[in-house]
């Protein structure tokens, strides 16, 4: 160890200044966390900063909720590859379609219920992105509000449950995994309607952006045909999710072994829509593979900056500092909320979760928001559903990135940073809403019993 004295606020501001610098010079997030952490840690702390870093990987590697993670990417990359959201599109489109705007609300209600069996949002966005977006902008859709309802529909995904944001959420601050899922619902859901109502009125307003499709298209299929066709194509995933979540929250299993239930019974829906081969179990597994061990290499890497971070006093500054904000607790709450905000606009949410959760979990207990009561809760969920505005703000901006991978050629990328903006304000809406009336989070996980 060199002979070098840092104030803790000196060392703070150092530590942070370089992750930036390092984000904003393009190294990898995880490299970047890693590397400030280890150096700034020999050089300040010495070589006990060695097993430090062993210790807290060995202790992310054997958290057992974290098992959790590949079961149910498994699970949302299979039921993708199966062709049901393919399926249920196909007879929703014409459902809803008579609508005005309907095609962007039917692309809105099948996210939403695949998000309950994703978890992740390249799926959803992709998908959607191949199936939706053409069929609209075909259509003469408006390209903004066509292109903005697949991208923030396809972000539920990180918020309604199972999602993975929430599975590395809770274990990292401390709070029961089925409880984070059961408050996870009703924001879902409230972010749904609001982008649901959006549209609706968007297009009832204008009616040119989401013109109903032709009454012959529509009439194309009977009535009858259309009730069959959509509770075929509904029932499956249904059955899965209900299945999955219904164990988690009823107890009967743990979050890790209801992932991996569901990642086999997703293969059986495979086989059901005669989409299982060798092909697709490759793909599923290499997809699962890639993006577990991305999350979890970030997790270990973002261990070492937290423990370094955290042992020379950076926690304690930051709490002091969050403390002394003017407006007292809400005046904390709102910076904290605001520098969720500003993170993820720059950073993979994945590399901000893990340091902003380990920094903000005691300033919140300080605040009277612990592990004591259900307020842990509900200040968890509004920084979750807060992240929901990282996919889609730029310049770090997933959801874009994935859209315009696939969408058509005549949708541009300003075309979708214009129609993701209104629902960047409708998640703000939401999260103000949630904050304003706790019960939104904090009912349903109050009547669930959950382990």
């Amino acid at each position: 160890m060199l002979d070098i004295t840092l104030s803790p606020e000196m060392m703070t501001a150092l530590m942070l200044a370089l992750v930036i610098v390092g984000i904003f010079m393009g190294f990898p997030i995880a490299f970047t966390l890693a590397g400030v952490g280890f150096i700034t840690g020999i050089l300040l702390w010495g070589p006990r900063v060695y097993g430090m870093c062993l210790t807290r990987t060995y202790t992310i590697m054997k958290e057992y909720v974290l098992l959790a993670v590949p079961g149910f990417v498994f699970m949302g990359v299979m039921l993708e590859r199966s062709g049901a959201a393919e399926r249920l599109y196909g007879t929703l489109h014409v459902v809803m379609g008579g609508l005005r705007g309907g095609l962007a609300m039917a692309t809105i209600v099948i996210c939403t219920i695949f998000a309950a069996a994703t978890g992740i949002i390249g799926a959803s966005v992709v998908a959607m992105g191949l199936l939706a977006l053409p069929s609209m902008v075909s259509r003469g859709y408006n390209k903004a509000i066509a292109a903005g309802s697949v991208c923030a529909g396809g972000t539920l995904g990180i918020l309604i449950p199972p999602s993975i944001m929430i599975v590395l959420y809770a274990p990292t601050a401390g709070i029961s995994l089925g409880k984070l899922f059961a408050a996870a619902f009703m924001p879902g859901f409230l972010l749904a309607g609001l982008y649901l109502l959006y549209v609706g009125i968007t297009c009832g307003l204008n009616p040119h952006w989401g013109p109903p499709l032709p009454v012959e298209e529509r009439r194309a299929i009977p009535t009858r045909l259309k009730v069959t066709r959509t509770m075929t194509h509904l029932l499956p995933p249904l059955v899965l999710i209900l299945a999955v979540l219904g164990a988690i929250f009823a107890g009967i299993a743990t979050p890790t072994e209801a992932a991996f239930t569901g990642a086999f019974a997703s293969m059986f829906i495979a086989m059901a829509y005669r989409r299982f081969n060798w092909q697709t179990l490759k793909e599923s597994l290499y997809g699962t593979l890639r993006i577990s061990s991305f999350i979890l290499f970030i997790a270990a890497c973002a261990g070492t900056f937290a423990g370094v971070f955290m042992h020379l006093g950076g926690g304690k500054v930051i709490t002091e500092l969050l403390l002394a904000a003017p407006g007292g607790a809400w005046g904390a709450f709102a910076i904290m909320q605001l520098l969720v905000f500003i993170m993820g606009m720059l950073m993979d949410w994945v590399g901000s979760l893990f340091i902003i959760v380990p920094l903000f979990t005691p300033v919140a207990a300080a605040l009277g928001w612990g592990p004591e009561g259900d307020l842990n809760i509900w200040f968890a969920m509004t920084i979750i559903i807060n992240y929901q505005t990282s996919f889609l703000t730029p310049p770090f901006a997933y959801a874009i990135f994935y859209l315009k991978g696939v969408a058509p050629p005549e949708v541009t990328v300003a075309d979708i940073i214009k129609g993701i903006f209104p629902f960047v304000g409708l998640i703000l809406v939401g999260l103000t809403l949630c904050i304003i009336f706790k019960p939104i989070i904090l009912w349903l996980p109050s009547i669930i019993v959950a382990r």
